[in-house]
């Protein structure tokens, strides 16, 4: 008789289904920008801007596309490719293809409840989801979500047993990854926020009031069911002050500030988390041999989306050091800038075990929540697909820098 735990594992272990593209998106919305420009088309601008930009010059946020453009693919031909397995596995369970949706903080702006709907789209697409510490929907909210894995992306308070609690009740709710944010120990500079008038939490000001008065079909559709159902959409695991405010984001209030963040943090956070640990933000060879003395599962290689530091190096330029630092004692997890199936391609070659991606299911999620939100997953699933196939690549371990053409590789 099999028993109720044996059941459990088998359908923890079982392979994810494969995303489809939405009939109904299919023909409108070919590739992410078109959704791009379709959430821009919907959503305000205080919104937009706040997915879609990145900090000061924004040159990180340029550089982070160049990268991948200065990297080319190299066909590969007279290969049997006709029959092609696109399923990848991170930390020893299966995905549909070599991706997770990344920790992003305005899914609930995009639209309501976001964070709802991109976890109903990851467990239908078979990627994990990462829920983030200022997401608008709570831990226990997502954790009701059937089937599909959850991650969960710490800031790190200063005031640590608010943070351990947090990440007691992600454990309890059954989580299964922990990803603690090292790159955000001051807040970033974001001049478009404050000309827009955009806050977090969300708040009425002139800026965002004239904004969304030209917003009418936002207003409707996020604005109103959160007036409907406790008033303004609110950062979902952070506390009130003494007013009964609630506090803002990371550097709003001293108990949050997140600027003295430490290696043995690892330590303490390991005594409590179970299951795999990483560490988002890296970019030194050091920090990767630090990582795996204090344990670390992983180490994810980021510029935050070109949204902290600007000038900061593109993660697909560091990659390869960050995976030669690694040595393959922990994984390497590319993160920033992905738009298509072709730069998942090239992550991998490059050394990485999966890649995050955050702004292209936001998209889909404004333009059409769940169904967006799948469709987006399916585009880059399908163009991964070809890219395989174009470089004779019949499953992803197949994938390699002979794949790949850098100016690095020209002769002299």
């Amino acid at each position: 008789m099999t028993t109720p735990e044996a059941s459990d594992a088998a359908r923890r272990n079982a392979p994810w289904p494969q995303p489809k593209p939405v009939p109904a998106l299919a023909d409108k919305y070919l590739n992410i920008e078109d959704l791009r420009l379709g959430a821009k088309r919907r959503l305000p601008r205080g919104v937009f801007e706040f997915i879609d930009r990145g900090s000061e010059d924004e040159a990180s946020l340029r550089d982070n596309r160049a990268s991948f453009h200065r990297v080319k693919l190299r066909n590969r031909v007279m290969v049997d490719v006709s029959v092609r397995s696109t399923e990848a596995q991170i930390f020893g369970k299966p995905m549909s293809f070599p991706l997770a949706i990344a920790p992003t903080g305005a899914a609930g702006l995009a639209c309501y409840e976001g964070e709802l709907e991109l976890a109903r789209a990851a467990a239908r697409a078979g990627v994990p989801f990462t829920l983030a510490t200022p997401s608008l929907t709570s831990i226990e909210r997502v954790a009701t979500v059937e089937e599909g894995r959850k991650w969960f992306q710490l800031y790190m308070w200063r005031d640590r047993a608010a943070s351990h609690a947090l990440v007691k009740r992600a454990r309890d709710a059954g989580f299964e990854t922990l990803i603690v944010t090292g790159d955000t120990a001051v807040p970033p500079i974001r001049e478009y926020n404050k000309r827009n008038g955009f806050n977090s939490p969300f708040t009425f000001n002139a800026p965002i009031v004239m904004d969304v008065a030209t917003s009418p079909g936002w207003m409707w559709r996020v604005l109103r069911p959160y007036l409907r159902n406790g008033g303004l959409p609110k950062q979902a695991h952070y506390p009130n002050d003494e007013k009964g405010q609630q506090v803002r984001m990371v550097g709003g209030a001293e108990q949050l500030r997140g600027d003295n963040l430490r290696w043995d943090d690892i330590a303490r956070l390991r005594e409590i988390w179970k299951g795999p640990i990483l560490v988002k933000g890296v970019h030194q060879p050091e920090d990767v041999l630090r990582g795996i003395q204090e344990g670390l599962d992983g180490v994810i290689v980021s510029n935050h989306g070109g949204r902290n530091l600007d000038t900061a190096v593109a993660s697909l330029d560091v990659l390869p050091e960050i995976v030669a630092a690694a040595n393959g004692k922990l994984a390497v997890i590319a993160d920033s800038g992905i738009r298509r199936g072709g730069d998942i391609l090239k992550a991998i070659a490059l050394g990485a075990s999966c890649v995050l991606s955050g702004r292209p299911t936001l998209y889909g999620t404004a333009v059409a929540g769940e169904d967006g939100a799948v469709h987006a997953l399916a585009l880059l699933k399908r163009e991964f697909d070809a890219a395989m196939a174009y470089t004779g690549a019949t499953k992803v371990s197949d994938i390699t820098a002979k794949c790949l053409w850098r100016e690095a590789d020209a002769p002299r």
